[in-house]
């Protein structure tokens, strides 16, 4: 297993063969920028256009061999498909790349390294390895099955299926126990939520795609004094910090969690529902949003998507642009155009710009809430 100091790739999208060369130049910069965030380094990128997966090895045995080829000429250690691949084709694809020293992972593994490496507390270590165990799971069993089809053929009962159950008797183990200790975790949680309602705190949650400053608007609002970074995911961990609002003077409390991203699957995000619960448990929520973000549209609706998935219930939004220290006028328009009827706010969490406009809004909406 490699160290994100020795991260050496090659990378590889498959896309639709519909899909725009926009879309497709967003999506491999959005990988790349997945991997500098972990650590390593890209050497070699690039596409494939196909109708549909290739069952065994997902990218096809031609384009496999071809990556094989650049991946040793560019003296590369890790092959990442920026898709989610099954069981047999990380399989037959590792098998392929061994001889070469190179390991296969997809998207998922690569997003997962990142989460590891930005948890801090026990309750979102916990979640990284609940989603890690649902992760390799089904690969691991899918593994065994072609391992014995290999040694036996199908119908019989050979040691690498024997092995495959022993496997996942361990993975459900393992699972329990997560889920147990989680549950711990969320206990505390549901304590400490129960002890602000009775104190009368409003929790605003600030919510957005990777990446939209949300961590930096925390900062700027509370004097919080976290982690912000021009990374993906330099959030993982539940951050809450008190915002004093003279109009009304009262306090509320504002929670930063995990940013959203295109493509995350569901089961993913179900590994999460402990550090979400800030957000699905918040009075009202501030949707942060990069002002400059030329995909903002996109994001924007990935975010409200994942909000739905969650089962968020109908409770004021507030919608944030971001960034605007360094919006020119065209831009600012067209953003505002796009959420006209939610009336959003453009703020600088950098400059301080617009944060005297956001603070009224929050306290105005905070009064509704009493209303």
């Amino acid at each position: 297993m490699h160290d994100q100091s020795s991260l050496r790739a090659v990378l590889i999208d498959c896309i639709p063969p519909d899909m725009s060369k926009e879309e497709a130049a967003f999506r491999m910069s959005e990988a790349k920028s997945l991997v500098s965030t972990y650590g390593g380094v890209v050497l070699v990128a690039s596409y494939q256009r196909r109708m549909h997966p290739h069952y065994r090895t997902y990218i096809g045995p031609g384009k496999a061999e071809e990556i094989l080829a650049e991946a040793k000429h560019a003296g590369a250690n890790i092959l990442i498909v920026n898709n989610e691949l099954k069981p047999g084709q990380v399989y037959n694809l590792s098998e392929l790349y061994r001889p070469a020293k190179v390991d296969v992972w997809d998207r998922i593994d690569l997003i997962l390294k990142i989460f590891q490496k930005h948890a801090s507390t026990k309750e979102a270590q916990l979640e990284i390895e609940l989603a890690s165990v649902r992760h390799m799971g089904p690969r691991i069993y899918g593994m065994g099955i072609e391992l014995s089809r290999q040694g036996g053929g199908i119908g019989t009962r050979g040691e690498g299926e024997t092995n495959t159950e022993k496997m996942k008797r361990h993975l459900a183990a393992q699972e329990d126990k997560i889920r147990a200790q989680l549950a711990e975790c969320q206990k505390t949680r549901s304590l400490a939520m129960h002890s602000r309602r009775r104190k009368n705190f409003r929790t605003i949650g600030i919510i957005g795609y990777t990446n939209a400053g949300k961590s930096t608007l925390l900062n700027a609002l509370t004097k919080k004094g976290a982690y912000a970074a021009d990374k993906l995911f330099a959030t993982l961990d539940t951050r809450v910090g008190k915002l004093y609002l003279p109009e009304t003077q009262t306090e509320v409390l504002l929670s930063d969690t995990i940013g959203f991203i295109q493509d995350l699957p569901h089961t993913l995000i179900n590994s999460f529902q402990s550090t979400l619960a800030e957000t699905k448990d918040a009075d009202m929520l501030l949707h942060v949003i990069d002002a400059n973000d030329p995909r903002l549209g996109m994001k924007i609706e990935v975010v409200r998507d994942v909000l739905e998935h969650i089962g968020v219930p109908k409770i004021p939004i507030i919608y944030v642009f971001n960034k605007a220290d360094a919006l020119d006028p065209e831009t600012k328009q067209k953003a505002a155009e796009l959420l006209q009827e939610e009336s959003p706010l453009f703020v600088s969490a950098l400059t301080g710009e617009g944060l005297h406009a956001l603070k009224s809004r929050i306290a105005e909406v905070n009064k509704g809430l009493y209303s």
